[in-house]
């Protein structure tokens, strides 16, 4: 799984016979988690997410479904996901699905649905300041000292002035 990232619920998808993309819900499990310092909002996406996994559940108009001088709705149907990391299984029994991966829709019969961006945000935390290096980060940002970042912030107490 070398530099690849791992999809989270609101990745971004996209299918190569429809108009519009979809974000990406999971739905087969409530366990684990990626990219949530909370751990609350971005499960992990497995070879599970199956059926109608999204949040639109369509994809726009379906260039496969002609009708007349237009096409149909797109109602994807997932059958199957490919290109998932394979040494690792979830609780639910599904392999995470990573930034490759791709899903074959029913009505295309082949893997059509890609994913276009994984749905994880970057969120710096305290270990995060904590592990950054002085001199780097003096040099990336001069206006900040990244000490006054890793210290408790004063408590609001003492002579507190009262302008009138």
């Amino acid at each position: 799984m070398s530099e690849k990232h791992i999809v989270v619920q609101g990745a971004l998808c996209k299918c190569q016979h429809g108009f519009a993309p979809d974000k990406l819900k999971v739905s087969s499990h409530t366990n684990e988690y990626a990219n949530d310092k909370d751990g609350s909002q971005k499960l992990i996406a497995t070879t599970l997410e199956i059926g109608q996994p999204f949040e639109a559940k369509t994809f726009g108009q379906c260039k496969l479904q002609p009708m007349g001088s237009s096409y149909k709705p797109c109602q994807p149907m997932i059958t199957e996901w490919q290109g998932a990391y394979e040494d690792a299984i979830l609780k639910n029994g599904g392999n995470i699905l990573i930034e490759d991966s791709k899903a074959t829709c029913a009505i295309a019969g082949s893997p059509c649905v890609e994913i276009t961006n994984h749905g994880q945000i970057a969120e710096p935390g305290q270990q995060n300041m904590s592990n950054a290096d002085e001199d780097t980060q003096a040099q990336l940002n001069p206006m900040v000292n990244t000490n006054d970042m890793s210290t408790t912030a004063p408590a609001d107490s003492g002579i507190i002035e009262s302008v009138k």
